[in-house]
């Protein structure tokens, strides 16, 4: 789901002794594991400039690695190598993403083979939110989620739009909303977000008792790259979105030129068309 093709460095068969494993004696004896990596990553500035400033040293995220997977012991190679992903994506701001291949060779399965291995690909996405409050001191719940955004390890909070003050949706009588977009860097699932997003409106208190109704903070995933996705919990593009003008104009301030991936129109497109609608 990455939005451009990046350059690449790779690193193959780095050798890293560690205490992987299920059985007594890989937690307490070790032994070698092979890592490659692929980080991509632009690597055009540093290819002008000859510079190691505009690029990530190697070196570095190879010892970095290294002690990394030797300090943090775990029993699969599938959970040390989505830990080592995530921490060099963390780490190393110009990777914007990794596949990361850790080979086990010597897997005690008494059968002969070269190696097992896991092999992963980790990125970071581009994700859009849409922001609501009616209920209390609604810029205060807006700021709050911003901030706790902004707090969530993987997460980056890139801009935010104005608050902009709307009617309520839905036919439901209430108070006028406050309303905001916000663009973010994350290496989250869609899912992953979702969780951490309804455990934000929980801290802001939020109850979900009527559909459309009063709430002091509403966090919606709006759109995620480019991907489209159904399930029983999470529509992504949000499929209410282009009828709402209070996620379209603070989503316009953000995006304009933005295209919705399903109908390939920009942000801004749907915005003229939806107010052109309305009397």
């Amino acid at each position: 789901m990455q939005m451009m093709t990046y350059d690449q460095v790779r690193i193959d068969d780095l050798e890293i002794f560690a205490n992987h494993g299920v059985l007594a004696e890989e937690t307490t004896l070790g032994q070698k594991f092979l890592l490659s990596m692929i980080l991509y990553t632009d690597t055009h500035a540093a290819g002008l400039s000859d510079d190691l400033v505009h690029s990530t040293d190697y070196s570095d995220v190879c010892h970095f690695a290294t002690e990394y997977t030797h300090d943090h012991p775990r029993k699969l190679i599938e959970a040390a190598a989505e830990d080592l992903a995530r921490e060099i994506l963390l780490h190393y701001p110009l990777v914007k993403g990794i596949t990361l291949e850790l080979k086990k060779p010597w897997a005690p399965i008494g059968l002969p083979l070269r190696s097992v291995s896991v092999n992963i690909s980790r990125f970071w996405h581009t994700a859009y939110l849409g922001l609501g409050s009616n209920l209390g001191d609604k810029k205060q719940h807006l700021d709050f989620a911003v901030s706790q955004l902004d707090k969530v390890p993987g997460c980056h909070v890139m801009r935010v739009s104005s608050y902009q003050i709307t009617k309520p949706y839905g036919g439901i009588e209430q108070d006028d909303f406050l309303n905001a977009c916000l663009t973010m860097q994350t290496i989250l699932t869609p899912k992953e977000l979702l969780e951490r997003l309804h455990i934000i409106e929980k801290l802001a208190h939020r109850e979900r008792l009527i559909r459309w109704g009063p709430r002091t903070l509403d966090l919606d995933i709006l759109l995620y790259d480019d991907l489209i996705l159904r399930t029983d919990d999470l529509i992504i593009p949000h499929k209410d979105m282009l009828n709402r003008t209070f996620v379209l104009s603070p989503l316009c301030e953000l995006a304009p030129d933005l295209r919705h991936p399903i109908t390939g129109k920009t942000m801004e497109t749907h915005l003229n068309q939806l107010t052109s609608k309305k009397p």
